[in-house]
Order: structure tokens, then C-alpha cells, then sequence
């Protein structure tokens, strides 16, 4: 059974389509849907390699349903980051969500982690692959 993996993203889904390019690399037995809050978010992580995408609330709602793995950045689960791209249902379908939440520490939502240091987006991406395939 494969492991169905969600990556949620938004503005100008950069952070996305670096992760989506890293877990197709690895070559994960997973089954990545790429889900961006705006349309050119959803194109870069398509872009970067995930074979579905959607776009939208809706969309992260019914993704959250389901996925075995959420990742993406910290701002998913607070509504109104991502310059006011996550609504209240995103937030809340994240949250309430039983899967694991991978969520990378990005700083930009004035959303920080004590204990956390400063770490580049490519090292975070590591990491969270890493992290990937200990589950997969």
C-alpha cells in the first residue's frame, strides 16, 4: 500500500515545487498530490514533479481527509498566512487532520518555533525527505 503524501502550498509555491522535485528524486513508494492555494503554486509543485495536482479550499479539504502525510510550510495551520492564502477551513482541515504533519519552519507568517534554528530551504528539504522515507 503506498503511502499517499499531500504538499500543500501557496504564493508562488517555490517552497513546493523544491520539495516536490526532492521526494520524485528519492523515488518514494508514494503517491504525491500536490494541492497549491492559488493556481501558480499548484503549477510549480507540477512543475517540480508531482503527477496530480488541485487548487483551492476545497481541494485541501478533501486532501486532508485521507492523506498519510501532510507537508509544507508551518503557515498551513494558521488562517490568514501565507498573505491571507490559508482560510479559517484550511487551517482547521490541516489541524484536525490524523495525518502526519511535516511543516517546515519558515519564518516569513511571523510563525517561529522556539528551539528551532535558522536553517536554508534547501537543508528543511532535506530534511524533510529524510524524514519521507524513514515513513515509506
Amino acid at each position: 500500500m503506498s503511502v499517499k503524501i499531500v504538499l500543500i502550498d501557496g504564493q508562488g509555491g517555490r517552497l513546493g515545487q523544491q520539495l516536490a522535485e526532492a521526494i520524485t528524486a528519492a523515488a518514494l513508494p508514494c503517491e504525491l498530490l500536490a494541492v497549491g492555494t492559488n493556481s501558480v503554486a499548484t503549477a510549480a509543485m507540477l512543475k517540480g514533479g508531482a503527477r496530480q495536482g488541485a487548487t483551492g479550499e476545497n481541494p485541501v479539504l478533501v486532501a486532508c481527509r485521507d492523506a498519510d502525510v501532510i507537508v509544507g510550510p508551518i503557515g498551513i495551520l494558521s488562517a490568514d498566512s501565507l498573505l491571507g492564502e490559508i482560510t479559517p477551513a484550511m487551517a482547521v482541515a490541516v489541524g484536525q487532520s490524523k495525518a502526519l504533519k511535516l511543516l517546515l519552519p519558515v519564518g516569513r507568517c511571523n510563525n517561529q518555533v522556539v528551539g528551532v534554528g535558522q536553517y536554508s530551504m534547501s537543508e528543511l528539504v532535506k530534511e524533510t525527505v529524510e524524514r519521507l522515507k524513514a515513513l515509506c
